[in-house]
């Protein structure tokens, strides 16, 4: 690990409980497990706008127009 920086972070009571027992159990410490879903959500985000910039240049349609259009063509 580089350079780690110190925070302090509130937990719900079940949610602190919760996170000690698995690093009990898991052998790990709560710094590396709050790490690892923090990363985890980041990627995540990460991901979400790689899509987004992949369908940057798709066509829209106004969500009133493409009702009225359904129903036009009689699926709805």
């Amino acid at each position: 690990m580089s350079d780690p920086k110190r925070t302090t972070v509130y937990f719900e009571p079940d949610i602190h409980r919760a996170l000690r027992l698995k690093s009990v159990v898991s052998e790990r410490s709560m710094s590396e497990m709050v790490n690892d879903a923090v990363r985890a959500l980041l990627a995540e985000d990460a991901e979400d706008l790689a899509a987004f910039d992949d369908r940057a240049d798709e066509s829209t349609i106004d969500f009133e127009d493409f009702v009225k259009k359904m129903k036009r063509s009689g699926r709805l």
